[in-house]
């Protein structure tokens, strides 16, 4: 293969004023700089250097198995960034791409054009451009009378004609390797910034007589640099705006799509009904027909067919076809639920497992459980599975009626087709079709109530 990438992403982003690396922060799930790998591989690249710098330790473990990484120990310009992969490339001889790592919109086709692009025109260097009302901050393309391109001029040292250029460089190259580094090795810092710049590099072949290419976007978007939050929330609106037009184009309803807020990596099953006020982050998968929301939030769950969703939590967490869960239930981490399971209102599950047909419909606790096939838990029941120090398991078989405020005290059995008594605090085994009730004596006090009347201040 004779492309390679390096993406340059060792700039701290000051302006984020975040203790996190600014490649690291998310648009819809992902960070800025898992984009900009999967656009590299989707067009093609196999092999992949990512320079850091600030976070550097963080950012390798963001990219680890899928690039190489280099370091860039003082951030003195993209130039100097780019020098950094050269010993990296010292077997290469081939086509190299020039990514940043903070344009996450920035799609694999449009790289592919540029790569094609540079490889048909023989071109020393192809550089993606776009075209903007309003180019303030960004580098200005110069071009000659016959409109080839002669240099990339920062912003900070171009003339006021200059600075009346509305085609700007967007920081993505495509170069031809051979004589590359020892270019970037002579350049000097020369500039308002006193960084070495590797927009010097297209002077520098425009002035030997060595081809120019450029690529124009079709939509400047792609390419838009994140530099601080409210940029950040930009790309996460029209990325968000994306996702759910794939999805409503895949035969997914969104019933308004300004209040769905759905991940990069999230599946969802045909004829699916996404409601106002829901959240669907990471990797979680849905099935078909399913009526997700309002005011739900899923967190990698894996959704089955048919399953209904209200106003709810449900993390990482497996729910079978049929389900019903809320509104207002919490599933924690670690469930995974059969067919036709309801968890209702107020009830929180975690760490459990629930067997097809089985209901937790309301006001209940359920934690570190395993719970049979058609079994009831009445209302107020809680599994006190937890005794300050250690969780203990509760099992609970198939067929087990449990009466309302129930308290099942782990660890304990409660066998198949057995029944608790409203009330009870279970503490042993239940056998397998008994009854299991415990509590005191009933007490009758006549006259209660007119002698409290009459008790003195």
């Amino acid at each position: 293969m004779d492309l390679a990438t390096v993406i340059l992403a060792a700039g701290k982003g000051t302006r984020m004023k975040s203790k996190l690396p600014k490649v690291l922060h998310h648009v819809c799930g992902s960070s800025m700089l898992s984009y900009v790998l999967d656009a590299a591989l989707g067009a093609g690249v196999s092999r992949i250097i990512v320079v850091v710098g600030c976070g550097a330790e963080q950012v390798a473990h963001e990219v680890a198995g899928r690039a190489q990484i280099v370091h860039q120990a003082e951030q003195l310009g993209t130039a100097h960034a780019l020098l950094q992969a050269a010993p990296s490339l010292s077997d290469f001889n081939g086509q190299l791409l020039v990514l940043c790592g903070d344009t996450p919109l920035i799609e694999s086709g449009t790289l592919v054009e540029l790569i094609q692009s540079h490889r048909s025109t023989g071109a020393a260097a192809t550089v993606l451009t776009a075209s903007l009302e309003d180019p303030s901050g960004y580098g200005r393309v110069v071009r000659d009378n016959q409109g080839s391109v002669v240099k990339i001029i920062e912003q900070k040292d171009a003339s006021p004609e200059e600075q009346q250029i509305r085609e700007v460089n967007t920081g993505i190259y495509c170069f031809k390797t051979e004589g590359l580094f020892a270019d970037l090795s002579g350049l000097a810092a020369n500039n308002a910034q006193g960084e070495y710049y590797l927009t010097d590099i297209i002077e520098i072949n425009a002035r030997r007589g060595k081809g120019i290419g450029a690529v124009t976007l079709a939509d400047p978007l792609e390419v838009k640099g994140i530099n601080d939050r409210v940029q950040l929330a930009e790309a996460e609106g029209y990325m968000r705006g994306r996702i759910l037009r794939d999805l409503m184009f895949s035969g997914v309803t969104v019933l308004d799509p300004r209040r769905a807020f759905v991940d990069r990596k999230v599946q969802v099953g045909r004829d699916t009904i996404i409601y106002p006020d829901t959240i669907i982050e990471g990797d979680t998968v849905i099935g078909e027909d399913c009526i997700i929301g309002p005011g739900v939030r899923l967190v990698n769950a894996v959704v089955g067919n048919g399953v209904s969703i209200q106003y709810s939590v449900v993390s990482e967490s497996s729910l079978e076809d049929g389900c019903s869960i809320g509104p207002f239930s919490h599933l924690r981490p670690g469930n995974s639920l059969g067919r036709q399971v309801k968890i209702g209102n107020f009830s929180e599950v975690k760490q459990s497992v629930v067997g097809d047909g089985s209901k937790v419909s309301h006001l209940s606790y359920v934690g570190d459980a395993t719970i049979g096939k058609d079994v009831n838990i009445g209302a107020g029941t809680i599994t006190c599975n937890y005794d300050g120090r250690n969780k203990y398991p509760t099992r609970i078989d198939d067929g087990v009626f449990i009466g309302s405020n129930t308290n099942l005290v782990a660890p304990v059995k409660i066998g198949a087709g057995s029944v608790t008594g409203a009330g009870s605090t279970i503490t042993k085994d239940v056998p397998a079709g008994s009854l299991a009730v415990e509590r005191s004596k009933q007490k009758i006090i006549p006259g209660w109530s007119s002698r409290d009347k009459h008790k003195k201040d």
